[in-house]
């Protein structure tokens, strides 16, 4: 009898006290986010496979596919993730030429100091085949540069830098293409000097 008598207690007194740390769903996550960057900077995106992954991080597949359809998709999560941190949220450097370079140099430095430039390419292509993927690509990974861009472009015309009638996204595409162009052709260096060169090259377009 006093074991039944005691038991209750000592589950509510266990259920009194508040566990410490993430919980377990958001440690496995964050795990597996982790072994995704790891493994497509070792070995790419042909590399981070689902099994591959779960191993890494301790899990299950089905604990994986419970959050992410594809490896694609669990990719661009990891990335997403890894660079968010690194970058500011807003750049507001008093002229357009300082908001770009600030925008494009520590991009073009992450694509070039880690092996993160194929990891990039490789999603490109993967959003030339499959719809649902491409549209994650641009919402997650396009669309928010772009966003800080026209940010960037709105300023300067505020501060009477450049032209109010711009066309702001055929000026975002000027200062990308070349970048991608390079990090996917691998044909000339992608550097800062690259990006300064670009830079100038698009204002004096907007300045004609």
């Amino acid at each position: 009898m006093r074991v039944e008598r005691d038991g209750p207690a000592v589950t509510e007194r266990a259920a009194a006290v508040p566990r410490r740390g993430r919980p377990r769903s958001e440690q496995s996550r964050l795990a597996i986010l982790d072994a995704t960057t790891e493994l497509l900077l070792e070995h790419g995106l042909a590399g981070a496979s689902m099994d591959a992954v779960a191993e890494r991080a301790g899990v299950s597949k089905a604990t994986i596919y419970r959050w992410w359809p594809s490896k694609e998709a669990l990719a661009l999560e990891a990335v997403y993730r890894a660079w968010k941190g690194e970058e500011p949220s807003q750049i507001d450097t008093g002229s357009l030429r300082g908001d770009l370079r600030a925008m494009l140099v520590p991009w073009v430095r992450r694509v070039r100091e880690r092996p993160y430039g194929r990891v990039i390419a490789a999603l490109v292509t993967e959003a030339q085949t499959d719809p649902t993927f491409e549209e994650q690509y641009r919402t997650r990974f396009v669309e928010p540069r772009r966003e800080q861009g026209r940010a960037a472009f709105a300023r300067a015309a505020a501060r009477g830098e450049i032209p109010t009638g711009v066309d702001v996204d055929v000026a975002l595409d000027m200062l990308y293409g070349p970048l991608y162009h390079r990090l996917l052709h691998r044909h000339a260096p992608l550097n800062d000097r690259f990006v300064a060169d670009v830079i100038d090259a698009v204002l004096r377009s907007l300045a004609r």
